[in-house]
């Protein structure tokens, strides 16, 4: 299983911008499809963003579509989830998650592997 770590994470006034990172290390970043979830206080663990192996196919939940986009760069064993007009609902702890396979996947018991989660908070 391949290692991850986020990183990007911090305090931001709604409407305003964050770039998480996913640094990945103890495999190759093409054999697996990538997802960043999110948990807030007292909820459960969320689908936010989905890629495929090489970038060509993303999904996305509803209530972020149009705001948030995810990206990788194989060459750097890196995944990026960029967070435009952030809103306080947005507040949660954001996972990087991978799985072995090239296709995209909502669900969270399908990945294998998962970092320790950055901390978003976005304050109203």
């Amino acid at each position: 299983q391949v290692q991850l770590v986020e990183s990007g994470g911090g305090l931001v006034q709604a409407g305003g911008s964050l770039r998480l990172s996913c640094a990945v290390s103890g495999g190759a970043l093409s054999n697996h499809a990538m997802g960043w979830f999110r948990q807030a206080p007292g909820k459960e663990r969320e689908f936010v963003a989905t890629i495929n192996w090489n970038g060509d196919i993303t999904l996305y939940a509803n209530s972020v579509k149009g705001r948030f986009t995810i990206s990788r760069d194989n060459g750097k064993n890196m995944v990026y989830l960029q967070m435009n007009s952030l809103k306080p609902e947005d507040t949660a702890v954001y996972y990087c998650a991978a799985r072995i396979g090239g296709y995209v996947a909502t669900t969270s018991s399908i990945y294998s592997s998962w970092g320790q989660g950055t901390q978003v908070t976005v304050s109203s």
